[in-house]
C-alpha cells in the first residue's frame, strides 16, 4: 500500500508542498529567492554537464542507437510533424521567451549584458541538449539493451537519460553508479523546479495584466493573481488528475505544440521589432513561418488521436491551442504587413 498523509498519496502530498513554495517564491522580489536559487542550481549543473562531457571525452562510447529506427514500437506517430514539437527548449522554446522579458529582464545590469546571457544561455541548453541525447543513445551496452528500454512510444524518457549518463560517467570518470544516478536526478530535479517557481511567478505577472487591461483592481493585487495562479495548476492537477494529481501528465502531451506556439509568438514580436528599426528579417521570419505550419500539422494529428481514444479533455484543449494559432497566424500575417508598408513607405520616401 503507497504511503498517505490526510489520505492523500505520497505524491500529492509532494505537489502541494512544492506549489506551496512556488506561491511564496513567487511573491518574493527577484533578488530574495529566485536569483541565488538558481544561481547555486546554475553551478550544479555546469558541475553535472563538465562531468558529464569530460566522461564522454574519456570513454568514448559507442552509439548503439540507430541513425533512423527502422524498427518503430506500435502507436510511433510520423517523424514530421513530432520531432519538431518534441525538441523543445533544445533549439527553440517559447517559455524562454515569457522567462525573458517576466524574469531574466529583472536580474541583468544593463541591456548589453542580454546579448551575452542570451547567446551563453543558449548554448549551454544547446549543450545539455547533445548530452540528453548522447546519454539516451550511447548509454547502453548493446542495440538490444537500448531497444528493451524504447520498447514502445514513450518509454525511455528521464529514466534513460539517469540510467545511460550514469553508465557514462562510470565508464570514464569512475564515478559510482549510485551516485552518477543521484547526480543525474539532481540536475533533472533542478531543471524542474526552476521551471516550476519561475512558471508560477509569470503566471501571476499574467493575471496582474489581465487586471491592468480589463480593469479588474482585485487582479492586480500579488497575493490574488498568485492564489488564482497556483489555484489554476491544482485543479487541472487534481480535477484532470484526481486524487494522485497526475492532470500535468495527462496533458503532457499538448506541451511541445503550445511550446512552440509561443515561440513562433516570441518570433513575431521580434520579427516587427526588425522591421520598425530596418533591419533584416529573413532569418526570424523564416522559423516564424515553419513553426506555425509545424504547429498547426501536430495539432491536427493529435487531435486525431485524442478522438480515437475518446480523450474529451484533450481534445477541448487541442481545439482551444488550434484556434489561438490559427488566431496568432492572422494577427501575425496582420501586423507584419501594416509594419512591411510602413517600411517601404520610409524606403520610398
Amino acid at each position: 500500500m503507497p504511503e498517505t498523509f490526510l489520505g492523500l498519496p505520497d505524491n500529492a502530498v509532494w505537489i502541494i508542498i512544492l506549489f506551496a513554495y512556488a506561491a511564496i517564491a513567487s511573491l518574493l522580489p527577484v533578488w530574495m529567492l529566485l536569483q541565488p536559487r538558481d544561481y547555486i542550481n546554475g553551478l550544479q549543473l555546469f558541475v553535472g554537464l563538465i562531468l558529464l562531457y569530460a566522461a564522454i571525452f574519456i570513454a568514448t562510447p559507442n552509439i548503439v542507437a540507430p541513425a533512423i529506427n527502422t524498427a518503430l514500437p506500435i502507436g510511433t506517430p510520423s517523424m514530421v510533424p513530432l520531432l519538431f514539437v518534441t525538441i523543445a527548449c533544445g533549439a527553440i522554446s517559447g517559455f524562454h521567451g515569457l522567462v525573458a522579458t517576466g524574469t531574466t529582464s529583472k536580474q541583468i545590469d544593463k541591456e548589453e549584458d542580454v546579448r551575452f546571457v542570451g547567446y551563453f544561455g543558449a548554448m549551454g541548453e544547446g549543450m545539455l541538449a547533445l548530452g540528453a541525447i548522447l546519454a539516451a543513445t550511447a548509454g547502453f551496452a548493446t542495440l538490444g539493451d537500448w531497444q528493451a528500454v524504447y520498447q514502445k512510444f514513450g518509454d525511455g524518457s528521464i529514466g534513460a537519460f539517469i540510467d545511460g549518463g550514469a553508465t557514462i560517467l562510470n565508464a570514464g570518470v569512475g564515478i559510482d553508479m549510485v551516485l552518477s544516478q543521484t547526480m543525474l536526478t539532481v540536475m533533472a530535479a533542478l531543471f524542474a523546479g526552476t521551471t516550476m517557481d519561475t512558471g508560477v511567478r509569470l503566471q501571476r505577472y499574467i493575471f496582474q495584466e489581465f487586471g491592468e487591461i480589463y480593469k479588474l483592481p482585485v487582479l492586480n493585487k500579488s497575493v490574488v493573481a498568485t492564489l488564482l495562479a497556483v489555484g489554476s495548476c491544482l485543479l487541472l492537477a487534481f480535477g484532470a488528475g484526481g486524487i494522485d494529481g497526475a492532470g500535468g501528465m495527462i496533458i503532457w502531451p499538448l506541451f511541445g505544440t503550445t511550446n512552440q506556439l509561443m515561440a513562433a509568438l516570441t518570433l513575431m514580436i521580434v520579427t516587427v521589432i526588425l522591421l520598425r528599426k530596418g533591419r533584416p528579417v529573413w532569418y526570424t521570419l523564416g522559423p516564424l513561418s515553419f513553426l506555425l505550419v509545424m504547429t498547426v500539422f501536430a495539432l491536427l494529428i493529435q487531435l486525431k488521436t485524442f478522438f480515437n481514444d475518446g480523450n474529451w479533455l484533450l481534445i477541448i484543449m487541442d481545439v482551444i491551442i488550434l484556434i489561438a494559432t490559427i488566431l496568432v497566424t492572422f494577427e501575425s500575417l496582420s501586423v507584419l504587413r501594416k509594419e512591411w508598408s510602413i517600411h517601404r513607405g520610409k524606403s520610398n520616401l
